[in-house]
């Protein structure tokens, strides 16, 4: 389907600065721009991609101001990133909805299958699942006995879904995702370790999103929970009786150890390792590879291993660069030291 630039502006509520009517039928990046596609521009580090992008039509913030000539067709906007997001939702909608039940799928007698659900090939649906309206399931998927998911949820291939799990409306679980095995529990036991049962489920809010590979391991007792609206990335760990709050964003390879409460509207860096049995309050940023071994109050930016405010961090990274000089420095005292000392001696 291809569009003009003015109708792209008026679906967006923007102004045109260059030519209306020039089309494009795609979607492009600024540094790998092709003619006839539309691009965009909200970061500052890629400003100087827009003078040289091939792209035909480039989205940009309302308050941008080019500090060289531009021959594209500019659209400006009030978030150029929140407006590009719309539009490649739309071409995600726009593709063929995957319909029907394969052939190859085991499903339980007694779980009902809504007419607008699709079930791909392979997949296994236990006993007593309730599944909501147009779900979409992907081939190879597993999900486990009385297991409740919510209207429009999409798992895609491979996820596994572990027994008395619940996962909401809306939700989107990428490929390889492992939602309710058993919590890492081992009592000590005569120099072995006993498996202490892991009875919980694992609750999955509405709205959630959650990468692939992901693991959310079911609670000893009582529920592991995320939060209405929370977002994580591939490769992270949860483990039993951890609650994520709502709104709450976490990147890959983050790992939250046993009972570990996440507050609301937190962002997480990569590769981040929480202690166990501690409280995140509300609206925590914390940078990539830190540790946080205790508990955090609100409203904080974190950094380092072990974490601290980013100010302090800041400051010690200063100290870190001069270590090879204070170093030095401290050496030349010890011998003017050593220097005086030999001279009193005689």
């Amino acid at each position: 389907m291809e569009f003009t630039a003015q109708q792209i502006a008026d679906f967006l509520q923007g102004e045109v600065i260059g030519d209306g009517q020039i089309k494009v039928n795609n979607l492009s990046k600024i540094d790998d721009g092709q003619p006839e596609t539309l691009t965009f521009l909200a970061n500052p580090k890629y400003n100087h991609y827009l003078y040289t992008t091939r792209a035909s039509v480039v989205l940009v913030n309302r308050d941008f101001i080019p500090e060289e000539k531009v021959s594209v067709t500019l659209i400006k906007v009030d978030d150029a990133y929140s407006c590009i997001a719309q539009l490649l939702n739309m071409v995600n909608q726009a593709r063929p909805e995957k319909k029907g039940i394969d052939s190859t799928a085991v499903i339980a007698a007694n779980t009902s299958v809504p007419q607008s659900i699709y079930i791909g090939a392979f997949t296994f649906i236990g006993e007593n699942v309730k599944l909501g309206e147009n779900i979409k399931i992907y081939p190879q998927v597993y999900i486990g006995d009385n297991v409740t998911i919510g209207d429009n949820t999409t798992l895609y291939p491979g996820v596994k879904i572990y027994h008395d799990c619940v996962i909401g409306k809306d939700c989107m679980i990428h490929a390889g995702t492992v939602i309710g095995a058993d919590g890492f529990g081992f009592a000590p036991n005569n120099g072995s370790y006993q498996k202490i049962a892991q009875i919980g489920n694992v609750i999955i809010e509405d709205h959630v999103e959650i990468g692939a590979n992901t693991t959310i391991d079911r609670a000893t007792m009582g529920s592991t929970i995320v939060h209405e609206g929370a977002k994580l990335d591939n490769l992270i760990q949860v483990a039993h009786n951890v609650e994520v709050g709502s709104n709450t964003v976490i990147a890959a390879q983050t790992g939250i150890a046993g009972s570990t409460k996440i507050g609301n509207n937190c962002m997480i860096g990569g590769q981040v390792g929480f202690a166990g049995h501690i409280t995140i309050g509300d609206r925590v940023n914390i940078g990539a590879q830190s540790g946080i071994p205790n508990h955090v109050k609100s409203d904080v930016t974190l950094l380092g291993y072990p974490a601290v405010p980013a100010r302090e961090f800041a400051r010690s990274v200063v100290m870190i660069k001069k270590l090879p000089e204070l170093n030095k420095t401290i050496r030349e005292l010890q011998e003017e030291i050593e220097n005086l000392k030999k001279k009193i001696d005689k």
